[in-house]
């Protein structure tokens, strides 16, 4: 990367402090930038760090000091928004891996778009469809009659199961699995589980990115659907027949059981999870380790388990943190009342 501070203030939208002309090599965090870095402050917690940077410039919000004159700044007022779209466009990750490599297996049925990348032992099955500039990495495997759109990045050690549908520009990191069998089981008269086949599919619409070690189940019937530009962090569980609508984020370690239906522009923190065949209304916010037991069908924060609005969730969770308190002054009014009982008692002897 080089380019000069006017030009990547330009591209942002800020304000040049300082050397317009100064050369950046490299984006770096504040507290371990050096000479030629672009480094960034939007949060209070890093200016400390504003006095001691060896960084060259400094992308910054209006509400910090500009205190050193020995530094270049690009001032905006999302230093943090910024900053992602010098790395997204400057800083982008290169793949070094070119055409189809001659390890790679592809099925005499299957239709590659322009410009395909196979890397190395990437498996290509019968009647599967690869887009234009999609570029399928080391490992990966791709079973029979799936689809794969354009400009997409897969990964190493992928999994794409049959009859699944990828849409375009999608992203799937590492030792994903997309279609596995769905978690349907019957009991017979003797009590064993019966296995209940899986013959529905996966449909990811475009601009979805799906993280390291995601499991998202084939539907029993019909279609799990990820809308688009859904984000799915690392370790999610999606289970059969799921719906997740559009640009919904889902943090790492949440699971969503079989049939539940996740509205449009809602997140949901870490280690949530949902019972099955529920619905949650867009723009709902769930808290980190939450138990979703119900359908929520009003946007707003919802926290704990069972998880309710998230006001009343602290207010009840501070009550709980308080319970020893409690506890100690009803002991003592306990033994009030039994004292005023027994005096009670023997004033009415008296009588």
């Amino acid at each position: 990367m080089k380019i000069k501070l006017k030009d990547a203030a330009d591209f942002v939208g800020g304000i040049v402090i300082g050397n317009p002309d100064l050369e950046i090599s490299n984006i770096a965090k504040i507290e371990e930038a050096g000479e030629g870095d672009l480094t960034f402050l939007y949060l209070p917690a890093y200016e400390k760090y504003l006095e001691t940077t060896k960084a060259s410039a400094v992308i910054i919000s209006p509400k910090f000091k500009k205190s050193r004159s020995d530094l270049s700044y690009i001032e905006i007022d999302n230093p943090n928004v910024a900053i992602q779209k010098i790395i997204s466009t400057f800083l982008k990750p290169e793949i070094h891996v070119q055409g189809v490599d001659p390890s790679a297996s592809v099925d005499n049925t299957a239709i590659l778009g322009k410009n395909v990348t196979l890397g190395k032992n990437v498996v290509i099955s019968s009647g599967c469809k690869i887009g234009d500039n999609s570029v399928i990495l080391h490992n990966t495997v791709v079973m029979e009659n799936s689809t794969v759109g354009n400009n997409c990045l897969i990964y190493p050690n992928v999994t794409i199961r049959e009859n699944t549908s990828v849409g375009n520009n999608v992203i799937i990191h590492s030792n994903s699995c997309i279609g596995s069998d769905g978690f349907g089981y019957v009991m017979n008269q003797k009590h064993e589980y019966e296995k209940v086949p899986q013959i529905g599919n996966v449909v990811i619409e475009d601009d979805v990115e799906i993280g390291s070690n995601v499991s998202i189940d084939r539907a029993a019937i019909g279609s799990t659907l990820i809308r688009r530009g859904v984000k799915i962090d690392n370790l999610v569980q999606i289970a059969h027949n799921v719906q997740i609508g559009e640009h919904t984020a889902i943090a790492a370690q949440a699971g969503i059981s079989g049939s539940a239906k996740i509205g449009k522009h809602c997140m949901i923190a870490g280690q949530s999870g949902f019972v099955g065949h529920i619905e949650i209304t867009d723009g709902v916010i769930i808290g980190a380790q939450s138990g979703v037991s119900k359908s929520i069908k009003t946007p707003g924060k919802y926290r704990g388990t069972p998880a309710q609005e998230m006001s009343h969730q602290l207010h009840m969770e501070a009550h709980m943190r308080n319970l020893p308190k409690y506890a100690e002054k009803i002991k003592k009014l306990e033994e009030k009342i039994a004292f005023l009982e027994s005096q009670i008692s023997e004033l009415m002897k008296g009588n």
